[in-house]
Order: C-alpha cells, then sequence, then structure tokens
C-alpha cells in the first residue's frame, strides 16, 4: 500500500510524464473526484486520480529495484559497440542482450591479450582496444549475415 505522500509524488510524476501542467491536473482531478486540489481529497480519492492518469497511459516504475534505463555512453564509439550488439541479439546470432552481454563478450575475448578488462564497457577509455571490439563484432555481424551499409564508421544494419 502506498503512502499517502507517495501517492502525491506519484501523480505528480505521472503528470510530468504525460506532459499535463497544473492547469490540465487540477480539470482532471476536477473531473475524477469533483475537487481540484489534491490537499482537500481523501486518500481514495487520490488513488482515483492516479488511477485515472494509468488509464491514461502513465505507467509507474520503482526506481528502488535497480537502473531500468541506462544512459548512453558519452563516447561515439562505445555506443556504436552497444549498437553492433544489439544488432547481433536482434538477429539471434548472441544469448545475453544489453550491456550485461557485451561485458561478458569483452571479459572473454580480450581479457587474456589485455590483461585486464574494466568492469563495464562503458568504462573503456583506450582507442586501441575499443577500435580491437568494434572489429571483433563486425566480424561476428558478417558471420551472423547482418549487413552493415552507410560506408566507413558510418555503418547501419539492414
Amino acid at each position: 500500500m502506498m503512502t499517502r505522500n507517495t501517492v502525491l509524488k506519484t501523480i505528480h510524476v505521472a503528470c510530468r510524464d504525460l506532459g499535463l501542467n497544473d492547469d490540465s491536473r487540477r480539470d482532471l482531478q476536477l473531473l475524477v473526484t469533483g475537487k481540484a486540489s489534491l490537499t482537500q481529497m481523501s486518500a481514495a480519492e487520490q488513488v482515483a486520480v492516479l488511477e485515472a492518469l494509468k488509464a491514461r497511459g502513465f505507467k509507474p516504475s520503482s526506481g528502488k529495484t535497480g537502473r531500468s534505463h541506462r544512459c548512453p555512453a558519452t563516447r561515439g564509439d562505445i555506443r556504436y559497440c552497444h549498437v553492433l550488439w544489439r544488432q547481433l541479439v536482434l538477429a539471434g546470432a548472441v544469448d545475453l542482450p544489453g550491456a550485461a552481454g557485451l561485458n561478458a563478450f569483452i571479459r572473454a575475448r580480450f581479457e587474456k591479450a589485455w590483461g585486464a578488462v574494466p568492469f563495464d564497457v562503458d568504462g573503456l577509455r583506450d582507442w586501441k582496444q575499443i577500435a580491437s571490439v568494434i572489429e571483433a563484432l563486425k566480424a561476428m555481424c558478417a558471420r551472423a549475415g547482418i549487413v552493415l551499409t552507410g560506408g566507413p564508421g558510418r555503418e547501419r544494419a539492414e
């Protein structure tokens, strides 16, 4: 069961996610409960407003269960590694999707040659190591029948 404060916070998050301004939120609250102010509502009425927001497309997520969304890597070449890995996942060439799979691949493929690998692919900084990973991923794409187009450095999967 959510506490009153949690319900209020979730309502405000839902309105932000759905792009509702304060006036639109108050109009919705008035429509659902007959009251424009959240503070004047009972807990049941606040939950009814939250359910109305869910019916309009809000999908609540818990921030306490871990990262549900990974921020993109700051380096373009690292992002490209993620793109190539995703193409391999979509083609069914690898079993473990996401950064966890890419990290496992890098550890298995390069740990002996490099002596040590970063815990996370986004931690790679040496351009030679990153280039080695990209070339290995491109070779895997070729073996999986993934055609990369767009010219050198601008490849896209078809």
